[in-house]
């Protein structure tokens, strides 16, 4: 998968196809009759992607009507996950395309990050300063 990546990294086009199957196989979406190749990502989709016997289907995970976009959660391993920004604006979503049972790690570590940043910012040693300035009481 991370071959078509970076294939469409160099060439621009961004679109990457690739549904993982297994620990093995991969399905290259852009090849052949694939309409769900072009359904969007959300974190809290209203469809779900189940493998059977090696087909991919796209079923419905809660009432859907007519109008809604069809959206579904990639799933995407947290490794690269910095690779994979989300705007969908869920109350789900936390910044990333991450499946949802790595989602808690990825905010730990988003968590732990923010955290270093600060903290390096801060002359070492050096603790925050009282105001010598007096308030007065109304």
């Amino acid at each position: 998968a991370l071959e078509w990546e970076e294939e469409a990294r160099k060439t621009g086009d961004g679109l990457v196809y690739i549904f993982e199957l297994d620990d093995e196989w991969d399905l290259d979406g852009r090849e052949g009759d694939n309409p769900a190749r072009y359904m969007n990502h959300s974190c809290d989709g209203n469809c779900e992607a189940i493998n059977y016997d090696g087909e991919i289907w796209i079923t419905a995970r809660k009432n859907i009507t007519k109008g809604d976009e069809l959206v579904y959660d990639y799933g995407y391993d947290m490794e690269h996950f910095l690779d994979h920004p989300c705007h969908c604006g869920t109350d789900n979503c936390i910044g990333y395309i991450v499946r949802e049972d790595q989602r808690h790690k990825v905010m730990k570590l988003l968590r732990k990050k923010k955290k270093n940043k600060k903290s390096s910012t801060k002359p070492k040693g050096e603790k925050g300063k009282k105001s010598d300035k007096k308030k007065k009481k109304k």
